[in-house]
């Protein structure tokens, strides 16, 4: 299983965090950690508030109409709630959103010197990042004078965790990375987050494919409507049944017995069969 049990340091601690857009909950009371060095994982299917959940670590729910109403988040101690966003980079959090959002007209090299805008550790440390991203994606070194907007979409999610790691994060927060990716590069993305968490960087994975993040997390919270109904280590809960029926396409057989026999015996349905 992937990631370590984390006990090299505190990491990130989200504690009883609640959310509001307005009048609207988003997250109610959401408790979780990721140790330092470990994949944790977050499910839920669109709507139960994973993205806020980046966003308030991120300190960038106010760009989209959101507040914190209540709890904290600290990093290895130090709390993040109260920072800026360009403060929460500095304190070592970088976040790929969903939806490759690259800069399309501007170069690969462009993109990548843009994440490197919050970083901290000078020219020497630029490009040191920029080596680490290139040995991932070597695609990047190679195209690094061609628009960002005329690569294709798995390699736009690759130039998009490549920006976040050149501010070296010690936290990668990962917004649905398999999200529009053809099965075999989705695989070749979930390859690459192994890699980068071997290397030493903590990952929070929110993602929909739960199979994919299952495997590579140690840890997995299941969020429903803003808030955390099941959490526990990520091989108990692949194997759970509740998981393995909601998230991971696996049906009860007898109910699905039963609906093939009600299917096939109810005229409305016939012209299906088969």
């Amino acid at each position: 299983m992937g990631g370590s049990d984390g006990s090299g340091g505190s990491g990130l601690v989200v504690h009883d965090l609640s959310v509001g857009y307005g009048p609207v909950r988003a997250l109610r009371q959401v408790s979780l950690e990721v140790p330092e060095g470990a994949v944790v994982t977050v499910l839920g299917g669109n709507g139960a508030g994973k993205s806020t959940l980046l966003r308030a670590v991120c300190r960038t729910l106010s760009f989209h109409g959101g507040a914190v109403t209540g709890g904290t988040v600290s990093l290895n101690g130090r709390r993040l709630d109260g920072l800026s966003p360009d403060r929460v980079v500095a304190a070592g959090v970088s976040q790929i959103p969903e939806g490759r959002r690259v800069f399309a007209r501007m170069t690969v090299a462009d993109n990548l010197r843009a994440g490197a805008l919050g970083a901290t550790g000078g020219r020497t440390g630029r490009a040191a990042a920029l080596r680490r991203v290139h040995e991932l994606f070597p695609v990047l070194a190679d195209r690094a004078q061609q628009r960002a907007g005329l690569l294709s979409g798995g390699e736009q999610q690759m130039l998009a965790v490549g920006r976040g790691l050149m501010a070296t994060p010690r936290i990668l927060l990962l917004d649905e990375p398999s999200l529009g990716l053809a099965p075999l590069m989705a695989e070749r993305i979930a390859d690459t987050v192994r890699e980068i968490n071997a290397q030493g960087t903590s990952i929070l994975l929110v993602e929909q494919n739960a199979a994919l993040a299952l495997r590579l997390a140690s840890r997995a919270y299941v969020l429903e409507v803003g808030e955390v109904t099941l959490s526990g280590p990520a091989d108990e809960l692949a194997a759970s049944d509740e998981v393995r029926r909601r998230y991971l396409g696996v049906v009860d057989e007898d109910a699905a017995a039963d609906a093939e026999g009600a299917r096939t015996t109810h005229p409305a349905l016939t012209r299906w069969k088969g």
